[in-house]
């Protein structure tokens, strides 16, 4: 295959956004039907389809999760009763069978959450599964083992379920990615707000699923909006984060996602619910070091090191936004190799420099942001803030397209306006002196 050049990375892109022109009208009909879904009792709402989607616990070469919030299925004693996934190849192979978990989904709700996972399953394949016989199929692809061909995904945060959601959502799917990268405030829920909760996976499910009609996995990172009280909260501060997506967070708030030995997504908490020193960072710099050498070394946390809203300096005794991560983080992504910090949270987009202990360095690292998929300010201008190459006010997501050891990042406003692109290549390995 020949080389990614920033052309092609646009013309490839070019389908995907040349398809916007029935958006207007899909957000008009998509906004009524929303309007009547808020007014609906909870407990009668019939969410198996409207609200499935697909995630991972491990392994997404191999691995695929389904979940759904639906009420609770009960068998003729009472009890609960079984669900099965039944999936297969997309040459459609002899269909197999997999037991669906019912889990609680909120302590204050009835509703319950849908559980499968399907393990063995072949790299780069497709699949199909049905929720019950006779049921519409569904379609999903598996990542591959090796990153022997181009690939890309999108990635943003600071959610919620208004209409540049909805016309975000319809720009990723159009993209066909692999999957999308949420970090952080996916339904500002604030772990309690039920009808927030689930109209943020209303729309996920009805609209991310991409051209050839395969479902696009969420990976989810902690926000401040996933908990009750921002930061310094216990997991049950945010039960319908952990209600969803305790399979990969299972007994941390943090976690990692490793894709093959080509990429790994090293996802954190910008202390929400774990403090940012202390076991947290332990645990990164050894996460960190353990992957060094992959071709795509990607840090996920909410609260931007480099905000391009938010002041840096702290006032009345609290922190500035981004403090503790500089002093914690920013040196371990620095030794460790890191290629590429996702931010989010000051609800702009913003392209600092490449950076190196907080100055501009050509060995540094490059830090996206900062969360505006359905929020959106003014940021401070790159004037303003020299560590800032670009920013801008734009609702927006970014599509990451991948390809050997090199990185093309493109921002998409909701409108379909290329808003920014550039390209990582894999930083220079650290070499280690001896007694280092």
């Amino acid at each position: 295959m020949p080389p990614l050049t920033r052309r092609k990375f646009v013309t490839l892109s070019a389908a995907g956004l040349a398809s916007l022109g029935g958006t207007r009208a899909i957000l008009a009909k998509d906004r009524k039907k929303r309007e009547a879904e808020l007014q609906a009792d909870i407990k009668g709402l019939a969410l198996r389809s409207e609200t499935m989607f697909l995630t991972w616990q491990r392994d997404p070469t191999t691995t695929m999760t389904i979940q759904w919030v639906a009420p609770a299925v009960a068998s003729a004693n009472g009890s609960a009763g079984a669900v099965n996934i039944h999936y297969a190849g997309a040459n459609q192979d002899a269909w197999k069978t997999v037991a669906v978990q019912q889990r609680p989904y909120h302590p204050e709700s009835d509703l319950r959450v849908f559980r499968a996972e399907m393990t063995g399953l072949t790299p780069g394949s497709e699949y199909q599964f049905r929720t019950g016989p006779g049921s519409t199929a569904h379609r999903f692809r598996t990542m591959p083992a090796k990153a022997t061909n181009a690939f890309q995904f999108v990635s943003g945060g600071d959610c919620g379920a208004n209409e540049h959601v909805v016309a975000n959502n319809i720009l990723a799917a159009k993209q066909d990615p692999m999957f999308a990268l949420i970090g952080g405030d996916l339904a500002y829920d604030n772990g309690h707000d039920l009808r927030a909760n689930l109209a943020f996976l209303r729309n996920y499910g009805r609209h991310m699923v991409d051209g050839q009609g395969r479902m696009i996995p969420l990976v989810p990172c902690i926000g401040n909006h996933e908990v009750k009280g921002s930061y310094g909260a216990t997991r049950a501060d945010g039960p319908l984060f952990f209600s969803l997506f305790d399979g990969l967070f299972a007994e941390r708030s943090f976690a990692t996602l490793d894709f093959g030995d080509y990429l790994s997504l090293v996802l954190l908490d910008s202390g929400h619910v774990a403090p940012i020193d202390g076991e947290q960072t332990d645990w990164l710099g050894q996460s960190l070091a353990q992957r060094a050498e992959r071709s795509h070394l990607l840090v996920v946390n909410h609260v931007p090191s480099y905000p391009c809203f938010r002041k840096l300096e702290g006032a009345d005794g609290k922190p500035g936004t981004g403090e503790l991560s500089r002093a914690h983080w920013v040196p371990l992504f620095e030794k460790h190799n890191v290629d590429l910090v996702l931010e989010h949270h000051d609800h702009a987009f913003k392209r600092t420099h490449l950076l190196k202990d907080g100055h501009i360095d050509a060995g540094g690292i490059l830090y996206l942001g900062d969360g505006s998929w359905g929020k959106i300010r003014a940021p401070k201008p790159p004037e303003e803030r020299p560590y800032l190459a670009a920013s801008a006010e734009a609702y927006h997501l970014t599509l990451h397209r991948l390809e050997g050891e090199q990185r093309f990042h493109m921002a998409i406003a909701d409108t379909g306006r290329i808003v920014d692109i550039c390209m990582t290549h894999k930083r220079p390995r650290r070499r280690l002196g001896r007694g280092a």
